[in-house]
């Protein structure tokens, strides 16, 4: 159970029975980070804006961007995240084997060398402290452009933001993916 609990549907203001709606409508149920959050309006609407900018963002593959993000998750630890990316992420192609392997990306056979690149990616910006070499961006400059490298680093910034919300707050998993999580990387 959360350390705060959410605030029911019969309580929420205007602005929180939007946000209530809008998960219902793509998750199927309300998530819990949500309900949380309604607790603060503007907290709610800043997150809420946040969130519809980066899925309405196209210029990077939503595979790409959705593994970084179950990368970043998994780096923090966060079990609602998992659940969620895991979820979101076999909307956007990943396997149940890259699920399974994403701990051990780098020896793994399941991922493009692409893939790895931005997982690599992730796990650097999503480190404590952080550490982004220099050679490693160069390689992202290489294979993306500015306004790619730019979605792709809001990305992780933002699941970063999310696990340790979520983590702290001691969201609980809400049972989004019916098969494979990608594992803590403590866990793994």
């Amino acid at each position: 159970m959360a350390r705060i609990h959410g605030v029911p549907p019969e309580r929420a203001g205007w602005l929180a029975w939007l946000a209530y709606r809008y998960s219902k409508r793509k998750l199927g149920k309300i998530a819990e980070p949500i309900a949380v959050a309604a607790h603060h309006p503007a907290i709610l609407c800043g997150t809420g804006a946040f969130e519809v900018a980066l899925e309405r963002s196209h210029r990077l593959d939503p595979k790409l961007k959705t593994l970084a993000a179950i990368e970043a998750a998994a780096m923090v630890g966060c079990p609602f995240c998992l659940d969620i990316g895991s979820a979101i992420g076999r909307t956007h192609g990943i396997s149940e084997q890259q699920l399974r392997e994403l701990a051990r990306y780098r020896d793994s056979t399941a991922f493009s060398e692409l893939e790895k690149l931005v997982i690599a990616y992730a796990e650097a910006m999503s480190r404590t402290p952080l550490d982004v070499p220099d050679e490693l961006f160069a390689e992202l400059r290489r294979r993306f452009d500015d306004a790619q490298i730019v979605e792709l680093t809001a990305e992780i910034a933002w699941e970063n933001y999310r696990a340790r919300f979520n983590y702290a707050l001691d969201i609980p998993v809400q049972g989004f993916s019916k098969g494979e999580c990608a594992l803590p990387v403590s866990a793994a």
